[in-house]
């Protein structure tokens, strides 16, 4: 889980353009959103490509999506639910 999350924060710095981010500055548990890494609807469209770039996961739900991108941990927890075992 800790190399997922890891990489996850590689891809979204890399996806949303974030140059001035490194991948320890975005804490596993904070906000994606708001207060956290400050993201809007936009980079959520991003990252949803991303889920489904990187990990063949497509997000039908934009309830379960905001649930999903409430932080690293959050999408790292939900790609691997949809991991085979």
């Amino acid at each position: 889980m800790e190399e997922l999350k890891k990489k996850l924060k590689v891809q979204i710095i890399e996806a949303l353009n974030l140059q001035d981010t490194k991948p320890e500055d975005i804490d596993d548990n904070a906000p994606l959103f708001g207060e956290g890494l400050g993201l809007d609807s936009i980079d959520s469209l991003e990252l949803m490509v991303l889920l489904e770039r990187h990990y063949q996961i497509k997000v039908e739900d934009p309830r379960e999506g905001r649930k999903i991108l409430q932080s690293v941990q959050s999408m790292a927890e939900f790609i691997q639910s949809k991991q085979p075992a």
